[in-house]
């Protein structure tokens, strides 16, 4: 039997490397998918790893890259920019079409998508997100995801590849690039949240890491399934743990124009001079909105054993 050959959209960025650094120890060959950044060095030197530059705008750069490939999973998407509401209908649509046409053409068996529990809106432990495809989110990001969810069903469903969509909750651990940017404006008294406690749903890197890895090498996995761990906690609780943990400064309770004059502060300067923009306006909104997904599905057919069930069990991971 011939081995499973998975290839991974944005395997320069955070979560693909992560998810690159756990599937290289499986019986599996990779195709490694980048477009500006380049691959971490120590994945290029794999026996079971290629690299291949593409850019989803343009679908021909695709064709090489998903030759004799099973499963895609997709994590390309562009971040850390201002003014996403400019860019993100196109990125987030228009290029998933691009992948998704170059996927039907190369007969590929599953299509793995990375999304969040935002899309079906407000949601909380008494109330999780349960797989539905009609909420209405308030923040760009959402949105647009939830419109590749049902362009992804949608191509599904004319022609009969597997469609998986992982709702991840917020990931954490060391390396995890908007956790260290947290604990970097803590360490600088400059980390501020506002004051309405809102619930999020956390899953460790490890065990974001190993679901998603299932998810691509099981058999019949298809739909959505919410990744997340056993905790209830908020955002203000979470951050005030992590940034003592590290004894840095807790953040600061600020009212929600100040945050948001932050961000649109930030959004100009990397308007202005071409950086990134670690804070946007569209980053509050969503971060704003309490989620917390139903979790049933990933532990009966993913991930039945979590290596962290909490924050407070994994807060090691910050070492």
């Amino acid at each position: 039997m011939p081995r499973m050959r998975i290839a991974i959209t944005g395997a320069a960025g955070n979560l693909g490397t992560l998810l690159a650094r756990r599937m290289v120890f499986e019986n599996i060959d990779l195709n490694l998918l980048i477009h500006k950044k380049l691959i971490e060095e120590g994945l290029a030197g794999y026996n079971n790893t290629e690299i291949f530059k593409i850019d989803l705008a343009q679908p021909t750069t695709l064709d090489e890259s998903l030759k004799n490939v099973d499963v895609i999973v997709h994590f390309a998407g562009v971040l850390f920019k201002s003014n996403p509401e400019k860019f993100l209908s196109e990125t987030n649509t228009k290029y998933f079409r691009n992948l998704l046409d170059k996927a039907v053409e190369h007969n590929i068996g599953r299509i793995i998508l990375i999304s969040f529990p935002h899309v079906e809106g407000e949601t909380s432990p008494e109330y999780p997100a349960t797989g539905k495809l009609t909420g209405q989110p308030i923040s760009m990001h959402a949105k647009t995801r939830l419109d590749e969810e049902k362009i992804l069903f949608d191509y599904a469903s004319k022609f009969s590849f597997e469609p998986v969509s992982l709702r991840v909750g917020m990931v954490y651990g060391k390396g995890i690039l908007m956790i260290d940017a947290a604990q970097w404006f803590a360490r600088h008294y400059l980390l501020g949240i506002w004051k309405t406690p809102t619930y999020i749903h956390l899953i460790s890197k490890d065990d974001f890491a190993e679901a998603v890895t299932q998810a691509a090498i099981r058999p019949n996995i298809s739909g959505i399934y919410h990744i997340g761990d056993d905790g209830i906690q908020t955002l203000q609780q979470f951050l005030d743990d992590i940034t003592s943990y590290k004894k840095n400064h807790k953040p600061w309770r600020m009212p929600v124009w100040m945050i948001m004059t932050a961000a649109r502060a930030f959004e100009l300067f990397s308007a202005v001079f071409g950086t990134i923009s670690p804070l946007t306006v569209d980053f509050i909104k969503i971060g704003m909105v309490s989620y917390y997904g139903d979790t049933t599905r990933m532990r009966k057919e993913l991930l039945p054993t979590l290596r962290y069930k909490t924050y407070k069990e994994g807060i090691k991971l910050f070492d």
